[in-house]
């Protein structure tokens, strides 16, 4: 493989870790706020945020995208190709997380949000000292589990021109004749990408172990 082709494949790599690192960041945070809703069974949206994840998790990544990116010009909202992508990837992240986190919060012992209640103690105190910590621990496996397939669903975001890794791989294959250096190269960067995040977890988890 040449030295060019090398470069092209680099930057379909950045492209790659750009919109998954967004989509993570977005994602995550508000799959945990949807969970919490889910949590507190606030009667009217409650059902809204039910349908919205269950349907957001029945439909494929590719269909989504193009759905994002095709369909939200005709109501007015043009948006780049990179913004589409992260948008997306996001979406699904934040309905796949909400079901991470909410399992957590099913399995959080309830009486001990109860008891800081009775002590009076306020509510974003009671989350973020006593909640958060105890199901941070239990969804971390989980959560690393969804980054890492978020990672390797980011080629969906291929179908709306974004020159990401994979793409970037088919495009040498296409111009060299002989595609496998570059999927070997890919596959390489792919694995090196994701046991960085579970080499995070990892460490993580002993910290939380060390700290209980």
């Amino acid at each position: 493989m040449t030295y060019p082709a090398f470069l092209t494949l680099l930057w379909g790599a950045a492209n790659t870790i750009g919109v998954s690192l967004l989509a993570i960041a977005i994602g995550t945070p508000l799959g945990l706020v949807l969970a919490l809703i889910r949590w507190r069974r606030l009667r009217l949206i409650d059902p809204v945020v039910a349908a919205l994840v269950s349907l957001l998790r029945a439909t494929p990544a590719v269909t989504l995208v193009l759905l994002v990116y095709f369909a939200l010009p005709t109501i007015g909202l043009e948006i780049p190709r990179f913004a589409a992508a992260v948008a997306t990837l996001a979406l699904g992240s934040m309905a796949y997380n909400c079901e991470i986190w909410r399992g957590a919060l099913l399995a959080f012992p309830r009486d001990q949000y109860e008891a800081a209640l009775a002590f009076g103690m306020p509510g974003a105190l009671r989350l973020r000292l006593i909640v958060l910590p105890q199901i941070v621990r239990a969804a971390l496996p989980a959560l690393v589990n969804e980054m890492t397939l978020l990672i390797k669903v980011s080629p969906a975001v291929a179908v709306i021109g974004v020159v990401e890794m994979t793409r970037a791989a088919v495009r040498i294959g296409a111009v060299t004749y002989d595609p496998v250096p570059a999927f070997l190269v890919c596959l390489v960067i792919y694995v090196a990408v994701i046991g960085c995040f579970v080499l995070v977890q990892r460490r993580l988890e002993r910290r939380i172990a060390d700290a209980a």
